[in-house]
Formats: C-alpha cells, sequence, structure tokens
C-alpha cells in the first residue's frame, strides 16, 4: 500500500510541479546567499539581472492565471507588493551603505516570499478551476530560459481532449493584456466553461459569439481594458 501511495504521489502532476518550483527557488536562495558573503558586488548585479527575470516570469506564468479568481485574488495582490519590495531593494543594492547587509536583508525577505509561492500559491493554483499548474511551471521554466510563451489569435480546441480544454484556455487568457483577445473554435457552446470564466474572472473577462453553431463556435475572449 505504502509503495503505491508513494508511486502515486511522485508522479503526481502537482507534487512534481511544487518540486520543480522548489528546485529553482533553491538555487536564488543559495546563490544570493553565497553572492551576500563574499561579492556583494556580483549580488547586486545578480539582483538586477537574474532575480529581476525571475520576478517577472513568475508574474507572467503564475500571477497571471491567478489574478482575477476570487480565491487567490487577495494573494495575488500581497505576492505582487512583496515582488515590488524586491525589486526596489534590489534598486538600492548599488547605493547602499552596507551592501553584504542589504543584500543579507533582501533575501531575507525574498526568501519569505518564495516560501508563500511554494507553500501557498502553487496548492491554490492547483484547486482553481480550468487551471493547470503543470503547464503554468513549464511555462515558468520557459521564460526563464529565455523563450516566449505562445499567444495565438485563434484558440482550436476541437481536436484537444475534453480534459485539456479548458486549461489551454485559461492558459491563453492569463496572457492577454487589457483590452486584448482571441478567438476560441470549438464544436459545440461551452457554457460550461462560461460558469467557470464568470467563477474565476469575475467582470474581467469578455465573451462575444462570433458564430453560434451549428457545428461550430467561435467566441471573442478577452480581457477588459
Amino acid at each position: 500500500m505504502s509503495d503505491l501511495f508513494i508511486q502515486g504521489t511522485e508522479t503526481d502532476p502537482a507534487v512534481r510541479a511544487t518540486d520543480d518550483v522548489r528546485h529553482i527557488h533553491d538555487r536564488l536562495r543559495n546563490r544570493l546567499a553565497s553572492l551576500a558573503d563574499h561579492e556583494p558586488g556580483l549580488a547586486a548585479g545578480f539582483c538586477a539581472g537574474e532575480l529581476r527575470r525571475h520576478l517577472a516570469a513568475a508574474d507572467e506564468a503564475l500571477y497571471g492565471p491567478a489574478a482575477g479568481a476570487p480565491e487567490t485574488r487577495l494573494l495575488i495582490r500581497a505576492l505582487r507588493a512583496t515582488s515590488a519590495e524586491i525589486d526596489r531593494r534590489i534598486g538600492t543594492l548599488d547605493t547602499a551603505a552596507d551592501p553584504a547587509a542589504a543584500t543579507r536583508a533582501l533575501g531575507a525577505v525574498l526568501s519569505v516570499h518564495l516560501a508563500v509561492e511554494e507553500t501557498v500559491l502553487l496548492p491554490a493554483l492547483a484547486e482553481l478551476p480550468g487551471a493547470d499548474v503543470g503547464l503554468m511551471v513549464t511555462d515558468l521554466r520557459t521564460l526563464l530560459d529565455g523563450g516566449r510563451l505562445d499567444r495565438p489569435g485563434i484558440v482550436d480546441v476541437r481536436e484537444i481532449p475534453r480534459g485539456q480544454r479548458h486549461p489551454r484556455i485559461f492558459a491563453r487568457f492569463s496572457r492577454l493584456a487589457p483590452g486584448e483577445s482571441f478567438a476560441l473554435v470549438n464544436n459545440h457552446d461551452p457554457k460550461h466553461l462560461r460558469r467557470e470564466f464568470e467563477l474565476a474572472h469575475p467582470g474581467a473577462y469578455t465573451w462575444d459569439y462570433e458564430q453560434s453553431g451549428p457545428d461550430l463556435w467561435r467566441i471573442r475572449i478577452g480581457r477588459a481594458a
């Protein structure tokens, strides 16, 4: 029984995603700690480059999908406020009277911020309607590796297995800027999807039918300006 439980846990996508994020976070924490103690000048460059890239990638890949959901809206506001504070501290490292102490203080704030992502945000993302935490973490890695996320103007889900359609659509929505939209193409009226949008992003999305059957539905989904 225990072997089956362990095996099932190891293959669970949410567990794998959390482990992946924890590995990314550990590298950031360890690198910053080592530079703070030995090379404070290099620490400022690391923070201005790699750490800021991580903050931006986390906002796009992890925060975006959860920003409009009632269950996570306040959490995302708090995480974004902490990200802004970390960014502010990064900007003061070069002029700090004691760069090593300033870097260690920044590291302490960062450590708490990353722990909240691991222990609060990721479990919350795993429970959001239509969300796929594994896909979000894959997007995070793509951004950290210097890639760009796909932003197709048309999302045709007719050939996508049913269980994978909604996560794909929500991931695309999370990449929209205010006022932007994409076209969803489906072989039925996605009324259940619209209910999920209303639950996750009340008042923050637009939904306009461009074609309504009988064999094809085309809906323009946008982020409210």
